[in-house]
């Protein structure tokens, strides 16, 4: 693990002394889980993928507001994640609902979750998706999760523990 993030920082360091290749290995290194976490987010392929790469895009743009000390990964996920939880409210406001077809084709990006589990994760409200996919996707601590988000430790606890809740009920 101390070698990745050796590597990632010298990647964050060639990224942001102009190096295009340094760019794209970092886009290639965090686009899976990125996009992974945008989609249990939105629930929805294309909107997924539009955030995950304007995540991505924001997070290169603003390299130099960027402390190298610090992992890369999740300054990028808090920045995934609240853009995706940005678009479920919007798209809640406009009461779009239901799941697009494109769901299915998109499964595959939830590393492993089958189709009950998105389903389930697909009607819980959007802070409940974010904390659950930043705990069991994106393998973050409560304490990661509160710093990510900017929200007290109780809260994500509480949050984390009301959408595990519903998933179990959904699940009986």
């Amino acid at each position: 693990m101390a070698n990745r993030w050796r590597d990632e920082r010298a990647l964050v360091r060639g990224a942001q002394a102009g190096s295009v290749a340094a760019l794209e290995a970092l886009f290639r290194l965090h686009w899976r889980r990125a996009y992974g976490a945008a989609y249990l987010v939105v629930h929805d392929a294309a909107a997924a993928e539009d955030i995950a790469q304007e995540a991505l895009l924001a997070a290169i743009r603003n390299l130099d507001h960027f402390d190298r000390r610090r992992p890369f990964a999740p300054w990028l996920h808090r920045i995934v994640v609240n853009r995706a939880i940005d678009y479920a409210r919007a798209r809640a406001l406009r009461a779009e609902t239901g799941l697009d077809d494109a769901l299915a084709a998109a499964e595959h990006a939830a590393d492993g979750f089958d189709r009950s589990t998105v389903d389930a994760i697909a009607a819980l409200p959007p802070e409940h998706r974010a904390v659950i996919v930043l705990r069991h996707l994106l393998d973050y601590t409560p304490g990661e999760i509160a710093e990510l988000l900017g929200l007290p430790r109780g809260t994500v606890n509480s949050r984390l523990r009301r959408g595990l809740d519903a998933l179990g009920e959904r699940a009986r």
